[in-house]
């Protein structure tokens, strides 16, 4: 069975930085895409980042493209994103998501999810 598991969260000043892993396990993710959304209370869940699990291209949403930085250690069956230059409204919930085959923004696209973490910028 797929899992995904993300840790890294926690409570940041603005200006700061977090990076937040996503162990996968239980399937060979070499034909994956892995992304990473995020959700606020009472918003709906965003796409943020994607990498296919070759590394060789990513895809970031205009709000955090820039600042973060998605990668993946294939060793690791890891999945990162760097998030540079916290903003009050990065404030959400975090998701890993796994999806076979090419790249979705669209949530229900995505096969796997993790149980998430939480960010939460300070002003």
């Amino acid at each position: 069975q797929v899992q995904l598991v993300e840790s890294g969260g926690g409570l940041v000043q603005a200006g700061g930085s977090l990076r937040l892993s996503c162990a996968a396990s239980g399937r060979t993710f070499s034909s994956y895409v892995m992304g990473w959304f995020r959700q606020a209370p009472g918003k709906e869940r965003e796409f943020v980042a994607r990498v296919n699990w070759s590394g060789t291209t990513t895809a970031y949403a205009d709000s955090v493209r820039g600042r973060f930085t998605i990668s993946n250690d294939n060793a690791k069956n890891t999945v990162y994103l760097q998030m540079n230059s916290l903003k009050p409204e990065d404030t959400a919930v975090y998701y890993c998501a796994a999806r076979y085959g090419g790249w979705s923004a669209i949530p229900s696209a995505y096969d796997y999810w993790g149980q998430g973490t939480q960010v939460t910028v300070s002003s």
